[in-house]
């Protein structure tokens, strides 16, 4: 089926959803965006994601061309148009047409973009196989050259860190930052589990503070009686873990079975990773069923 694009106040066809081929998000990545999942119907954690992508923008001097409550709307609209049961939408900002110069400045009008959309991002089997890793050459850009909270358009620093991935044959890489320490994956967060604990980097690694990862740490983990420690980690924490798995918008939850070729603990998804997956998926289809907009 063709879906309806939102696009600056409108729904239109695919085939008429058009930008500017001098609009600074083609030119030069300038620009911020959201990926959110639809559980029945409902969008999850909408007003979480609605405040990042407007802290996205505000943090690259684009003002947002609509409220937050505006925003939250073209999105249910969008997923109602296209009749998403179970999928996923990607909210965009771009700065908007301008020079060919780089100074924002020329833009005069951003234009905002809504996809929504069925999304498969890794094989089902590997939720309960496990999915092999590799850690990547490639380090994490630093904070100080640019604030991981910023979601942008530009994501080179990690598609390039994904061609190391798909080189080695699997399909996602972790991140260490300049230091050495873990960070991310190039699409998700990272968890390990150690002796029934589990840890996350803490967002001073330099990596995006993700909604599902929120979402785990404070509802997900303590309902299966578990707390999440955030700290920094070393890179070889990572090859004596008992458990390994990872968070994302469209990955949920996601058993990590080796790094490197090196399995990590028994080498499939572990009893404590199994278990939050399944609290996870109970809980947003739970949230989905409820009256109250999540």
């Amino acid at each position: 089926m063709a879906r309806s694009i939102w696009m600056n106040g409108t729904l239109v066809d695919p085939n008429d959803a058009k930008v500017s081929v001098f609009d600074h998000g083609l030119l030069y990545g300038d620009g911020c965006f959201e990926g959110i999942r639809v559980y029945g119907g409902h969008v999850f954690k909408l007003q979480a994601h609605v405040e990042r992508m407007q802290a996205s923008a505000r943090r690259i001097h684009l003002e947002p061309p609509y409220s937050d409550s505006e925003l939250a709307a073209a999105i249910e609209e969008t997923v109602q148009a296209n009749r998403i049961e179970d999928g996923y939408v990607r909210v965009v900002y771009t700065r908007g047409k301008g020079s060919l110069g780089l100074s924002p400045f020329s833009c005069t009008e951003p234009a905002c973009i809504i996809i929504a959309d069925t999304i498969t991002l890794y094989p089902e089997e590997m939720y309960t196989q496990g999915m092999p890793v590799v850690i990547a050459q490639r380090p994490r850009i630093p904070i100080e050259c640019l604030d991981p909270q910023i979601k942008s358009l530009n994501y080179l620093n990690n598609i390039l860190a994904k061609v190391e991935a798909i080189d080695a044959g699997v399909h996602e890489a972790i991140m260490l930052n300049t230091q050495g320490k873990v960070a991310e994956c190039t699409g998700d967060n990272i968890f390990l589990v150690k002796d029934g604990e589990i840890i996350t980097p803490d967002t001073a690694a330099g990596m995006l503070h993700g909604i599902t990862r929120q979402f785990v740490m404070e509802e997900v983990a303590p309902a299966c009686g578990y707390t999440v420690t955030e700290r920094e980690v070393e890179r070889d924490e990572l090859f004596t873990a008992d458990e390994i798995f990872l968070t994302g918008t469209a990955a949920e939850v996601i058993g990590v079975s080796s790094i490197d070729g090196t399995p990590i603990g028994s080498g499939v998804v572990g009893p404590i990773t199994r278990q939050l997956t399944e609290q996870f998926r109970g809980m947003v289809t739970s949230l989905s069923a409820s009256p109250v907009e999540q």
